[in-house]
């Protein structure tokens, strides 16, 4: 069944880490596949998966360094890829398939914010191309290696999709670029296609599931000027985060917890925050959360889900 936007009532929170979340889960025999596994978030991910036994594989676009920050991670291995262009997702993905591995975890988290206007491939929008297209045709051309017992797969999505939904007249931004709208969509693109991904697997035992893992300060803001983060109020006059910002591990605790929690059993769809499921947004603060309509619309994500197929390349399912 899809997860009603309702908490559990999980004994995890906001503070928890994923190490947290993990207390108690043996993960040995389980692999996982991490994009932006290096980085960030995705780098305490990886971690804190390697430590409860996981083997974690971690695509990259630059391999040599996520080589570097791996190294001292013996159960992860990293391999090329580029999830803006899709040459790179399909080599990737037939050599992953030629092996034979089964993949139980899936934590599409690699992504760009507010970046300068850019257009790839046949000239995508950047936002909508890395964040949900790249990760899209990845979890596509994977699907028959997910475990048959059952596998999940975690969109990392952001409370910044509270700033637009699909904007269906023009995705690609062919007029009046706005880098935090495109930065919005890709986030609602996110959660859309999380909701229709279990739509469409949960009777062959995949599971979907989005993520707001909290506000955090890594490299993901790389774009975006110190001066902007002290205006936003990210920061403090002498650089540290401000109240309400999460830790990495803190920050990776939510798509950890929804990856392998045994409460999630039987169920998907849903999207979480603060390692349980999120409430439906009832203010427009983006610090205190919850999950816009337009981000659950099961219209918009089957919507959505053509679009993406039709772009890719794709089957439906």
């Amino acid at each position: 069944m899809i997860t009603e936007q309702q908490q559990l009532g999980t004994p995890f929170g906001a503070h928890s880490t994923a190490d947290d979340v993990l207390t108690g889960i043996d993960l040995r025999g389980t692999t996982a596949l991490v994009t932006g596994g290096y980085s960030g978030l995705g780098l305490a991910t990886t971690r804190a998966l390697a430590r409860a036994g996981a083997h974690v594989v971690v695509p990259a676009r630059r391999p040599d360094l996520a080589e570097d920050a791996l190294r001292d991670v013996p159960q992860a291995e990293v391999h090329a890829l580029d999830l803006a262009d899709l040459d790179s997702v399909r080599a990737f993905s037939e050599r992953w398939l030629e092996t034979g591995r089964t993949l139980g975890i899936l934590i599409n988290g690699a992504g760009v914010m507010a970046c300068p206007e850019t257009h790839v491939g046949p000239g995508w929008e950047a936002h909508f191309a890395i964040n949900h297209l790249g990760h899209f045709a990845l979890t596509q051309r994977l699907r028959p290696a997910f475990a048959p017992g059952g596998a999940r797969v975690v969109a990392v999505a952001s409370s910044g999709h509270f700033l637009s939904g699909i904007r269906w007249e023009d995705i690609h931004f062919r007029t009046g670029y706005d880098r935090w709208l495109a930065y919005a969509q890709s986030k609602t693109a996110n959660a859309l296609f999380a909701l229709h991904l279990d739509r469409l697997g949960s009777d062959h035992g995949l599971r979907g599931f989005a993520v707001h893992p909290g506000s955090i300060l890594t490299p993901l803001q790389r774009h975006i000027p110190r001066e902007e983060w002290l205006a936003q109020g990210w920061i403090t006059e002498d650089g540290s985060p401000a109240g309400g910002f999460k830790t990495p591990e803190q920050g990776a605790a939510t798509a950890v917890w929804a990856a392998t929690s045994p409460l999630l059993n039987g169920c998907g769809g849903a999207y979480c925050q603060d390692c349980d499921v999120a409430e439906p947004a009832t203010t427009d603060d983006m610090l205190v959360g919850g999950v816009k309509p337009w981000a659950r619309d099961p219209e918009a994500a089957s919507r959505l889900w053509d679009l993406s197929c039709e772009l890719t390349g794709l089957s439906a399912f």
